[in-house]
Formats: structure tokens, sequence, C-alpha cells
């Protein structure tokens, strides 16, 4: 094996390792002691190839964004082609920009379930150095979201927009996520809802994610939908109205 591979080897399976682990502990819990061991490598190793704990982080999150956000503005390319100029269905777009996410945790070679509740839990409970990680990868593709929800929801303020954009990103980290707070509202973790009804026994990540996935967008979609809120002026309460645009 050449010296190269070798490195490129090595490099993988820290990245792979600190994945789960991170996911498993979050991470000020991970310590680099825990991955060097779990890895079958020194520190000397870790360093360099990442030169710390947070770099390390936003390496396991990189590998994962980049495909993640070249599909999500492939899948919005591709549609406003066929719309050849009209806005396009929300629908459309939350299957673009939330479905291609869901599909990751399908495909191991993509990280899996291990990388969907590793962001979930991240985006959750997020650094600092993390946070401003994920505004500047973002930035481009939630930019390109905005403006087709903008278009196909031209009588739905656009604050209104964001702030629905905001609560389904919320949504969608507490779901992948899979953690405490699921357990404790439910009494029982994301993979048991996901198996309800099954026979089989407990299903696998792709089975997982299927599910999810079939709960999550009509959810989603729903929360997009929902009336617009209206102030009342006398009584300080919250009236509501249907969007004229409902797609």
């Amino acid at each position: 094996m050449s010296e190269h591979r070798a490195n490129h080897d090595t490099r993988e399976r820290i990245l792979d390792v600190a994945e789960r682990l991170f996911m498993e502990n979050g991470y000020e819990a991970t310590s680099m002691r825990l991955i060097t061991g779990a890895a079958e490598v020194n520190l000397a190793a870790v360093n360099y190839h990442f030169g710390s704990k947070e770099a390390l982080l936003r390496e396991v999150f990189r590998r994962r964004l980049e495909w993640l956000n070249r599909e999500r503005l492939a899948a919005l390319d591709r549609l406003e082609q066929q719309a050849a100029g009209g806005p396009l269905k929300p629908s459309q777009i939350l299957e673009a920009f939330f479905g291609t996410l869901l599909r990751m945790g399908e495909d191991e070679s993509l990280g899996g379930m291990t990388f969907l509740r590793l962001l979930g839990r991240t985006l959750t409970e997020p650094a600092e150095f993390i946070r401003t990680f994920f505004a500047g990868e973002y930035e481009q593709v939630i930019d390109r979201y905005k403006l087709a929800l903008f278009r196909a929801l031209p009588d739905v303020p656009r604050a209104e927009i964001v702030w629905r954009l905001h609560f389904m990103l919320g949504a969608m980290s507490y779901a992948i996520a899979g953690t405490d707070v699921l357990q404790v509202v439910t009494g029982c973790g994301l993979r048991d809802l996901a198996g309800e009804g099954s026979a089989e026994g407990e299903p696998g990540d792709n089975v997982v994610a299927r599910r999810l996935a079939r709960r999550l967008m009509p959810f989603l979609l729903g929360g997009l939908r929902a009336p617009l809120p209206q102030p009342d002026d006398t009584s300080g309460q919250t009236q509501h109205r249907t969007p004229p645009a409902k797609r």
C-alpha cells in the first residue's frame, strides 16, 4: 500500500470514528483520547491530519455537507429549469431541501443515520465556532431556497416565510437528533417509533430514515401552509387567516 493511500485510509478512519463518537457523546464529552483509542491511531496522527478537535469536527461536517449542498443546489436547478421561469410549488422546494437531507440517512456511504443524528444534535446545541461554520457552509444554499419560497408564496410576507423556515429547520433538527427529548416526551426513541407496527424486528438505518421522511415531510409542508397570524389590536391575542397562496 502506498504512503498516500495509507494516509487517506487513516484520515477516513479517524473521520468515521469521530463522527460516531461526536454523535453518541456530544462534542464536549468526546475527548481526543477517546477518538484516538477507537480509531487505533496516536494523537500525532490526528494532529497531522486535522490539527485540533475543533478542526476535526469541522472536517467531519464538511465532507458530508459538500455533497448535501451540491445536491440541494442541483435539485433546485433542475426544478427551476423544468418550471421555465415560473414559480415552484412549495412542496417541491421542501422536498429538494429537506428530502435530500433525509435521503442521506438511507445511505451509509454518506454517513447514514449516524451523520443525521450528529447534525441534529449539533444544531440543537451548537458551540459558537460550529455555529459560525454552519452559517458559512449553508449561506448560498439558504439564500437560494429562500428566494424560491418567496417566489412560490408571493402573497405571504417574506418575514413570515423566514420565520417558518426557521421553525422547519428546528423541527428537522430535533427529529433527526433522536436524543433525550424524544425519549422524555414519548417514552421511546426514534428507532422505536420508526419500527412501529413492524414484525420484522429492529429496523435498519435506511428503514428508519425512510419512515421518518414519510412522517416529517407532510408535517413540514403543513407548517409552511398554516394560516397567517394576524395581531388583534384590542385583545392582544392572535387571530389567523389562511394564506392566499396554497400549492
